[in-house]
């Protein structure tokens, strides 16, 4: 299969999508993007790379962060996990709290904020320094050291993210947050600041697609049956209300984030991660999108 043609191939015929879409203009730092940017890359099981564009410039990967975070604490707190959040897509917008309400506190799933915020205050009580160590996992599932926190993203966040402090207080109210809620918020918006390059974020769901297993290692970060749930996770919740979309047009488990990101992953074979700012009306990244569809029309790969 020939990769590094096929991400040319993809990045020609996007090149019309390039200014369709808004960026995330409610968190301030991610208004300051440049709106043009594209980069993909591909990380095969095999220990190929194959990148196009901006795939070397870091971006803050936002949303796309909880996958790594409720892998973390599912790695750790087992099947005991899905007690306080469940597993089934939301239909709804990802910070939605009208179905938490209605619902009592328990969050449709971990990749919606309120399931998020949730994952947030679980990893609070299993870590004895969650800033570092959940950073630390975030380098260890990379393979990179350099990977960081971006602060003023975080205080951007903090200082706008009314509805999400309205989640986490509902949720307390419901007993399902058990920290100070802005302790957890703190712990929440800054883990959704990390930065990460397509490169950085290729490699990091590489396990993903590999049973759970580091590349080129023998240590294992989740078990296989772990890694089934949470690609199954990711393939069904993924995206917001546009996950069956996703899974129509796409067919790989993937998370999306506001900043524009993409992380997708195909079992056996390769993780992938594309990045363009502006955003469709569901908040999904819109050349990353069709980016994506041409890749598995292209190489015939999905989970389908």
């Amino acid at each position: 299969m020939n990769y590094q043609q096929i991400l040319e191939e993809i990045a020609a015929e996007t090149a019309d999508e390039a200014g369709r879409g808004q960026l995330a203009t409610y968190i301030p730092e991610l208004a300051k993007v440049p709106p043009d940017r594209f980069g993909i890359h591909l990380a095969t099981l095999d220990g190929g790379q194959f990148a196009f564009g901006d795939a070397e410039i870091p971006f803050s990967i936002q949303s796309i962060v909880k996958v790594l975070a409720v892998a973390m604490a599912y790695g750790k707190l087992g099947e005991r996990l899905w007690q306080r959040v469940g597993v089934e897509p939301s239909g709804t917008a990802f910070n939605s709290l009208v179905q938490l309400e209605y619902e009592k506190g328990i969050p449709r799933n971990p990749l919606i904020n309120a399931g998020a915020i949730v994952i947030a205050d679980v990893l609070l009580d299993l870590l004895d320094d969650p800033e570092t160590e959940f950073i630390a996992f975030v380098r260890k599932m990379a393979a990179d050291e350099t990977i960081s926190y971006n602060l003023q993203v975080a205080e951007g966040e903090k200082a706008t993210g009314f509805r999400n402090a309205a989640m986490a207080n509902l949720l307390k109210s419901f007993g399902n947050i058990r920290n100070d809620v802005n302790r957890v918020l703190d712990f929440y918006f800054l883990s959704c600041s990390i930065e990460m390059s397509c490169r950085q974020l290729a490699q990091s769901f590489l396990p993903f697609a590999n049973h759970g297993q580091l590349p080129g290692t023998t240590e294992k970060v989740f078990t296989i049956s772990q890694t089934k749930r949470l690609n199954a996770l990711m393939q069904t919740c993924g995206f917001y209300d546009e996950a069956g979309e996703f899974t129509f047009k796409v067919g790989l488990p993937g998370k999306s984030g506001v900043g524009g990101g993409i992380a997708a992953v195909c079992p056996k074979q390769f993780a992938v991660a594309v990045w363009s700012p502006l955003l469709n009306p569901k908040g999904n990244s819109h050349r990353g999108m069709k980016a994506l569809e041409l890749l598995t029309t292209k190489t015939g790969f999905s989970v389908f």
